[in-house]
This record gives C-alpha cells, sequence and structure tokens, in this order.
C-alpha cells in the first residue's frame, strides 16, 4: 500500500525562494565584476590561448605552466575618487584577484612559450612538445 503524504505548494516554493538569499555576496552598484575569458585554439604545433584581462597592469600578470596546465592570474587594483572643487564627494576602491586554470590535450613546451599582453588581451604562444613515440613490445 502506498503512503499518502498531504503536499502544502507554498512550503516548497518559500523555500526555494529564500535558500541562500543571505550567503549571496554582495554586490554594489555600478562595481564591475572582472572575470578573465579565456579562447584556446590549436594547430598543429602550439596552442594559441587569448585571455581577455581589462584594466591590468602587465607587472600584475602571472602565467605559470606545468606540464600541460596552465594558471593565469592577475591583480586588479582600481580606485575612483570624485571631487567638486576642494571636497571629496566620493571615493571607492577595488582590490581583487583573477585566477584561471586548464588543462591541454598535450604537454607544453615551457621553454618556447611566449605571452604577450596588449589592450587589455594577453596573448599567449604555446608550443607543444616533441611526443615520444611509445615503443610496443611483443610478448615472446
Amino acid at each position: 500500500m502506498a503512503n499518502i503524504t498531504r503536499w502544502d505548494p507554498f512550503e516548497d516554493s518559500f523555500d526555494d525562494l529564500v535558500k541562500g538569499f543571505f550567503l549571496r555576496p554582495m554586490r554594489f552598484e555600478q562595481q564591475d565584476q572582472v572575470r578573465a575569458k579565456i579562447d584556446v585554439k590549436e594547430d598543429a604545433n602550439s596552442y594559441t590561448v587569448l585571455a581577455e584581462i581589462p584594466g591590468v597592469k602587465k607587472e600584475d600578470i602571472q602565467v605559470s605552466i606545468d606540464g600541460n596546465q596552465v594558471a593565469i592570474s592577475a591583480e586588479i587594483k582600481r580606485q575612483k575618487e570624485e571631487k567638486q572643487g576642494e571636497k571629496t564627494l566620493r571615493s571607492e576602491r577595488y582590490y581583487g584577484k583573477v585566477y584561471r586554470s586548464f588543462a591541454l590535450a598535450q604537454d607544453v613546451d615551457q621553454e618556447k612559450a611566449q605571452a604577450k599582453y596588449e589592450s587589455g588581451v594577453l596573448e599567449l604562444r604555446l608550443p607543444k612538445k616533441a611526443t615520444v613515440s611509445t615503443r610496443t613490445l611483443t610478448v615472446q
């Protein structure tokens, strides 16, 4: 025999509406959320990575390569101040860090890798390591 339970349509809906309401991070009006958007292209010999990181100085960008793992991080510092004459009306500061990490299908030749940052776009040229040929053994 099946168990019969009473269903209250407002119970589940209200829980879903309020769930996590107080746990979400606050975001102020006019605050830009900085994210690194990444495009990865592959050809026979290398990978090309284009990462959009606007408003960052090239000195604040770090790229690390470990085998086929690539990590890009950047520290963001923004200051905005509105003045009217000698009186400061509003002063805002934003400090944060952007981090993206991903794995490629093949190991990267770290010695020949190149990075260039221009107009808010980081371009990485990551040549593939020469593949080691595998040897098949015959069982005797």
